[in-house]
């Protein structure tokens, strides 16, 4: 089932685009901006089904004929656009897909809804020639351009979308949404809730993955002998954690929640906000190791890391200089 009522947190674009589906005043691009993992895609298969629904109103009923094509993925009218590449949306991706498919009627429904993902990976040549589309779209045509980067896009193709931001989603809420919906124990829900920072997909993930608790695991064992530790077994430690499907940013992600919990101890040696609080032993031992600027080095450094990694810097090059500046402010 997937109605306006399963978006968590989102409430102003839930309210937005429930208020242009009562009112008729539906746009013809959208652009839903958001981290990954946000919930841009649910929402805008939500609001794909509603448009097409049969009944008319501000919910999808998940029942009539059109709904049940878009839940299961087949509605004629609900296109989404593919792209080859893996990180990049081609002119060709767009002429073929949407400029020389929009000119064609619905199919069976009232509207034809293009949901276009990673919108920040179409070239320039590509948003130019979307944007003859948006310029004089047919009556039918809704395009939905979700994407974790704005400002890659056009200003003369944001300037004709309506643009919903995502906002980060209040920490009691996505707790409520894993021990409520998902049945995660308390315990776990806390570290998944710090991890996912507002980002109820990520925290959604992490809780039903079976890597997460191997790779923290591992993280949490090699900041806890990292002294111990010379660079060979360092680079060892590192390798291994490609092996999980998780993302080095998530990885890097515990490795800040493990510090930040440090730094509280130490400032504090108040327990009961620690993320990590079952393991006060190891939390006590690096607290007490390490200066309050050692601290911050480090976890300035994971930051700087995680941007270097984003802009494809060599990977080992990038641990090894991290690894090292734990080591040396440790």
């Amino acid at each position: 089932m997937a109605g306006f009522q399963d978006i968590y947190g989102q409430e102003q674009i839930r309210e937005h685009l429930q208020n242009a589906l009562s009112t008729g005043k539906v746009s013809h691009a959208y652009i839903l901006n958001g981290e990954k993992s946000s919930g841009k895609e649910f929402i805008a298969k939500v609001f794909a089904m509603a448009l097409q629904c049969e009944e008319d109103g501000k919910e999808p009923c998940q029942k009539c004929h059109s709904c049940r094509q878009a839940l299961s993925g087949n509605h004629p009218d609900i296109i989404r656009v593919i792209h080859e590449k893996p990180n990049t949306i081609s002119v060709d991706d767009i002429r073929t897909q949407v400029n020389g498919d929009v000119a064609i009627k619905p199919y069976s429904g009232k509207y034809k809804v293009y949901i276009l993902s990673e919108a920040e990976k179409m070239t320039a040549q590509a948003q130019n020639a979307l944007l003859k589309t948006l310029e004089e779209p047919p009556e039918y045509a809704v395009i939905m351009l979700l994407t974790s980067n704005v400002n890659a896009l056009l200003p003369t193709i944001v300037s004709r979308c309506v643009t919903l931001d995502m906002k980060p989603v209040p920490d009691e809420v996505v707790r409520r949404f894993l021990c409520g919906q998902m049945q995660v124990p308390d315990y776990k829900a806390e570290v998944c809730v710090a991890f996912a920072r507002g980002n109820i997909g990520k925290a959604k993930a992490l809780a039903s993955s079976e890597d997460f608790e191997k790779v923290k695991a591992e993280a949490l064992s090699l900041l806890k002998y990292i002294q111990e530790m010379d660079l060979n077994e360092i680079i060892a430690a590192v390798k291994k954690i490609t092996e999980y499907k998780l993302e080095v940013s998530d990885y890097l992600d515990i490795c800040v929640i493990w510090y930040r919990d440090a730094l509280l101890f130490k400032a504090t040696s108040d327990v009961n906000h620690l993320i990590f609080r079952e393991e006060l032993q190891a939390l006590r031992r690096t607290a007490q190791r390490s200066s309050y600027e050692g601290i911050e080095n480090i976890i300035k450094a994971l930051d700087t890391a995680k941007r270097r990694l984003d802009a494809n810097v060599n990977f080992e090059l990038v641990m090894q200089m991290l690894l090292m500046t734990i080591q040396e402010n440790s």
